[in-house]
């Protein structure tokens, strides 16, 4: 992988570097979510990424079957957050403007998660739920969820009961995001699902999944926040066995 870009906060958080201050972990999630939050942003930053001497706009259009000025549009977004670079191309001697052409930068794209205190208090919430029963113990774990993404979700935005899930559930993955779960929102209407990549709770989660239930109760606030009352179930998770956590909506 090319050496990281030091100015870029994508390329902070490595072993020779300090700890990402929130700040600084708050503008790395925000600058992720902005370019790559759409899956075909992703897919167009990926081919153009693969191809050494570049694509245009009219070439990435063909590739991902969109319009041209649709391609544009996510091409210059890529380039405005660095992870793109754009020239004009050699002059064809057609008439008309010269194409431009894109090429991926040379710069790493990275998040680091320092050591926090989330997994030791997440170790020592747990070891206390683990005293209760655990229908109790999972009653209590979710109430606090419910409770703290209502107020996340006021925090956020003012509720809309008549807005889009879909949207309601991609704001709801982007506000995990950036409180480290790295989340992102997939699936259409009626298969809404959201994937978390990283829990902040770290490996205190896997050893007492109990803690699962803050983040379905999570959910669960901050939709009834956003767009109303909805029951969102845990349909996989580390603690199963998962790679990655996955709460359907």
């Amino acid at each position: 992988m090319p050496s990281p870009n030091p100015a870029s906060p994508l390329a902070a958080g490595s072993s020779s570097d300090s700890p990402l201050t929130p700040e600084e972990f708050n503008a790395a999630v925000t600058s992720i979510t902005s370019a790559f939050g759409d899956p075909t942003r992703r897919d167009i930053y990926l081919r153009v990424r693969e191809s050494e001497a570049g694509m245009t706009a009219g070439e990435v259009a063909g590739a991902v079957d969109l319009h041209a000025n649709v391609a544009r549009h996510h091409l210059e977004k890529l380039v405005s957050a660095g992870h793109l670079t754009v020239e004009t191309a050699p002059s064809s001697g057609s008439a008309g403007r010269p194409s431009k052409q894109y090429t991926a930068a040379q710069t790493g794209i990275r998040l680091a998660f320092p050591v926090r205190r989330d997994d030791l208090l997440g170790t020592l919430l747990g070891r206390a739920l683990t005293r209760l029963p655990r229908d109790e113990a999972e009653e209590i774990a979710e109430e606090v969820g419910i409770e703290y993404g209502t107020a996340l979700a006021h925090s956020v935005e003012p509720g809309d009961p008549h807005g889009s899930l879909q949207a309601a559930v991609a704001t709801v993955a982007d506000a995990l995001t950036s409180h480290g779960f790295m989340a992102r929102s997939e699936g259409a209407a009626g298969e809404l699902r959201i994937v978390s990549e990283h829990c902040p709770f770290g490996h205190a989660a896997v050893e007492h999944p109990v803690l699962c239930a803050i983040d379905r109760g999570l959910v669960r606030g901050m939709l009834a926040g956003l767009h109303g009352e909805h029951s969102p179930e845990i349909a996989g998770s580390v603690p199963m066995g998962d790679t990655v956590c996955t709460t359907t909506v």
